[in-house]
């Protein structure tokens, strides 16, 4: 991890230095701290006016609303919800959030299709929490509207956080992709349509990949653990 933020510092320093080599760097710097700004003031009114009722983030200063979605989408999201927050209640691990939590990074706000915090962090939640930290795993049901997102500014700004699991899932042609992270960067361990899927985060949480895409195996899976 060490390594990844001496480098991330090293291409900072870097950017900053070919801005620093214009004549009109004073003026860019200027007109930068203006966009973000209004970008802010756009976000304080994101979070003024976001609703329970609508699944929306903000994304680079852009609102993004997101439509409803396919059944496939909904049964792996009900799929996995019901297996990991049956273990993580089962075993105290932390919290569990599904869809319309809300998580604050840096720039952006998240609403993963389901995160993980452990313990450490969620015990720290109250009633009525609106806002959430960076979590311990995010996994994204990726559709071909939002798999751009998904393997673009989300893949970055997870990393970039330092969130340790990351699963992209494509509920059409059923396979999962697990990310861990490593020494600051996302590897990719597995990408498959068979065989099982073991968890970082969730630790002891191991999931036959089949089962994710099956409600009928999902409920006999769950009579097993």
């Amino acid at each position: 991890m060490f390594k990844s933020t001496v480098m991330t510092m090293n291409i900072n320093n870097k950017l900053i230095a070919s801005i620093l080599e214009l004549p009109e760097a004073p003026i860019l710097v200027e007109r930068l701290n203006k966009l973000l700004a209004e970008e802010q003031k756009k976000r304080l009114h994101f979070y003024e006016h976001i609703s329970e009722q609508e699944k929306a983030e903000f994304i680079n200063g852009e609102v993004i609303v997101h439509s409803p979605v396919v059944k496939e989408h909904n049964e792996v999201n009900g799929n996995l919800y019901k297996i990991i927050d049956t273990y993580v209640v089962d075993h105290d691990l932390g919290f569990v959030g599904i869809e319309k939590i809300l998580i604050r990074l840096t720039r952006n706000d998240y609403e993963p299709d389901l995160c993980f915090f452990k313990s450490a962090q969620s015990a720290k939640f109250t009633k009525g929490q609106k806002f959430f930290p960076v979590p311990d795993l995010v996994i994204e049901v990726s559709l071909k509207e939002t798999e751009k997102r998904d393997r673009g500014i989300k893949f970055d700004d997870y990393q970039k956080h330092q969130v340790e699991e990351y699963w992209i899932i494509n509920p059409q042609e059923e396979f999962v992709e697990q990310y861990h992270l490593k020494q600051g960067k996302y590897e990719l361990l597995v990408k498959a349509t068979t065989g099982e899927i073991n968890s970082f985060a969730i630790k002891g949480l191991t999931i036959p990949i089949p089962v994710i895409f099956d409600k009928k195996l999902t409920n006999k899976f769950l009579k097993t653990m």
